[in-house]
């Protein structure tokens, strides 16, 4: 039976005998199923190979926020040594340096 069939069954059964809750819940279960599986087909993840594609998307997600993290570190560990070698240059020319280097 398909998904679609039940469904359809479920919601004639409700409308013949009423609608008590497990019939109710059936039919809840039953469309939502149908719309997760209409999501998937859209995104082109219902198939057999959708799990190893979204483990590559995430291991891929993941090396790039960790590229992201080390570049900027190395951005700021840069920054530091540029502003620590200004400083020593700064210090370097106060103490007249340059002209003991004569």
């Amino acid at each position: 039976m398909t998904p679609q069939t039940t469904l359809a069954r479920l919601i004639a059964q409700a409308a013949e005998e009423g609608s008590d809750v497990t019939t109710l819940r059936g039919i809840i279960e039953e469309a939502s199923q149908q719309g997760a599986d209409r999501v998937l087909q859209r995104l082109g993840l219902n198939d057999d190979g959708a799990q190893s594609d979204i483990d590559e998307l995430r291991e891929l997600l993941r090396a790039w926020r960790d590229a992201k993290a080390s570049a900027w570190k190395a951005v700021i560990d840069w920054a530091v040594r540029g502003i620590m070698a200004l400083l020593l240059v700064g210090i370097a020319m106060r103490m007249g340096v340059p002209e003991l280097l004569k």
